[in-house]
């Protein structure tokens, strides 16, 4: 059997725009609460939030904002975040997700790129001074929140008839968003997404973890990122739930004490997010939680064990994507078992289609053996903004998008990601996965978080290198102490021959693991430029 899967689902695709959908779930649920914003205290119902869309809409409409023009949002996660996704979304204006993260530099590239229109921004956010860094690159068409120009914009309104005139122009596969992805090298991408693409994305990953009007999200996830605003604020108001805002950027005291406040039956997070709450979680009653979500890097399996028991997430996914597919393609489902929910990233989701290839001949794979992971269906990007030879790269001409992704399919289609191709570390002749490897550590008890890595050997090509977090209250561990944890418990040339603990690992703006950053310190730490020349030559 080949490592093909598809599925079709009893409920078909939403035919319609953000708009459309999001006046839907007024009419059902106008009284309900639409988003909480726990830090400011300030709630909006759904017929509250949808007025003050409108408002915002309007506002743009008599700014001149024109259907396809981008307009960036440059902000951590607030209220205003949501309010101006959906207002953008209602004239057909491409919002622009910008990185509360990036400096001039990055700025000055996603505005010229995009070839921004207007950009709503925060004064500032952890130290970096936002307005500063505007002025810097000399854009002028700029609404700050949190600011008299942001009044000064909602003061002067367009004509309710210019708003529903506007609506009538849209279909639901306009672009709608441009997300830049992060890229280890060079300059980032912008994926480019219509309504259709990332609004039945939220849709579906909420109808499988069973989302109704009852349901109250906790987001600490950052809104900038598919994650937040799709699999975050799509799946819940596209089902009437209410959307939890704990927090600007991450804190995990404030996150918990939002879940137990605000009563949240579901919460989300990347994997060092819910390390981080599992260590906090005996101090709040998060008793309310029912789901929620682990997303955004590869999941362990430990962790995910824990998350279950100890933060009474009895019914948490795994969700695997990436923003060039709105994000997901694969989840876990509620009714899977334990193992299948904590080891593997699920099935295919409904209307899309997954594929494993070999790399070189692009033929799919027997089930079982690893392979590339390709993904075909609604969910795929437009394509990158304005690069349309970058875009030929990654969607080939049947429209498979191709992920970089290793990945395994077994006999009953669940995935499971074992690494990145350029992760892959190739040490005498055996091909190692970095994924593996850090599953096992995962058990060790002193070991908070662990990335694997391959370093340049003159022998073996290649040896393996785990970077390690210790959990607070442990010592440091050394090499020799790995290697005995690991001794008869996993093969020989997948244990590691170096370790180096650390506070923190390098990331990307975005929050990923720098692998490239770390191979190059190890490779001057460890003294190995010799061989890295001759494993280059």
């Amino acid at each position: 059997m080949l490592s093909y899967s598809s599925t079709t689902a009893g409920t078909p695709l939403l035919g319609e725009t953000i708009g459309e959908n999001l006046e839907r779930t007024v009419a059902r649920f106008g009284d309900r609460d639409a988003v909480v914003d726990v830090p400011s205290g300030r709630r909006w119902t759904y017929t509250q939030l949808n007025a003050d869309v409108d408002d915002l809409a309007r506002a743009l409409l008599a700014r001149g904002v024109a259907k396809g023009d981008r307009v960036g949002i440059w902000a951590p996660n607030r209220a205003e975040w949501v309010i101006v996704q959906y207002a953008t979304a209602k004239i057909g204006a491409i919002l622009v997700n910008v990185n509360p993260a990036y400096r001039t530099h990055e700025l000055r590239y996603v505005v010229e790129q995009s070839g921004m229109r207007l950009l709503i921004s925060a004064l500032a956010h952890k130290g970096s001074d936002y307005r500063g860094m505007v002025e810097e690159i000399g854009f002028a068409d700029v609404v700050y929140l949190d600011d008299p120009s942001w009044d000064v914009l909602r003061a002067v309104k367009a004509d309710p008839a210019a708003l529903a005139a506007r609506s009538a122009e849209l279909a639901f596969d306009d672009p709608i968003n441009i997300q830049y992805t992060s890229g280890t090298t060079g300059f980032p991408k912008g994926a480019t997404l219509s309504h259709h693409n990332i609004l039945n994305n939220g849709f579906f990953v909420g109808e499988l973890i069973h989302y109704t009007e009852a349901d109250r999200v906790c987001l600490p996830v950052p809104f900038y990122h598919c994650f937040g605003m799709v699999m975050g604020n799509l799946a819940a108001t596209s089902h009437g739930s209410c959307v939890v805002i704990p927090s600007p950027g991450f804190d995990a005291e404030a996150t918990l004490r939002a879940v137990q406040q605000e009563r949240c039956t579901s919460l989300y997070g990347v994997p060092t997010m819910f390390i981080a709450g599992l260590a906090l979680a005996a101090k709040f009653d998060l008793s309310s939680l029912r789901t929620g979500i682990m997303a955004g890097s590869p999941c362990p399996v430990e962790v995910m064990k824990r998350v279950v028991g100890e933060m009474n997430m009895r019914e948490v996914a795994i969700c695997y994507g990436m923003t060039e597919t709105s994000p997901v393609s694969t989840m876990t489902r509620a009714d899977d078992d334990l193992a299948r929910r904590t080891e593997t990233v699920g099935r295919v989701m409904p209307h899309v289609e997954v594929k494993i290839v070999d790399p070189e001949t692009r033929l799919t794979v027997p089930r079982g053996q690893p392979g590339e992971l390709c993904t075909r269906g609604y969910s795929v990007m437009l394509g990158y903004w304005d690069e349309p030879e970058k875009t030929a790269e990654a969607i080939d001409a049947a429209r498979w998008m191709r992920t970089g992704d290793l990945a395994t399919m077994d006999d009953d289609g669940y995935v499971n990601v074992v690494g990145r191709i350029k992760d892959m570390i190739i040490r005498g002749g055996e091909n190692v996965y970095p994924r593996e490897i850090e599953e096992f550590l995962y058990g060790h008890p002193d070991i908070a978080d662990v990335q694997v890595i391959g370093v340049p050997d003159e022998r073996y090509g290649e040896e393996i290198m785990a970077w390690v977090i210790m959990r607070p209250g442990t010592e440091a561990l050394t090499a020799e102490r790995v290697r005995e944890f690991c001794a008869g418990r996993l093969a020989h040339f997948k244990i590691p021959r170096y370790v180096r603990v650390v506070e923190e690992f390098p990331l990307t703006v975005t929050g990923k693991i720098r692998k490239v950053e770390m191979r190059e310190r190890s490779i001057e730490l460890l003294g190995l430029q010799d061989a890295a020349a001759v494993r280059n030559a």
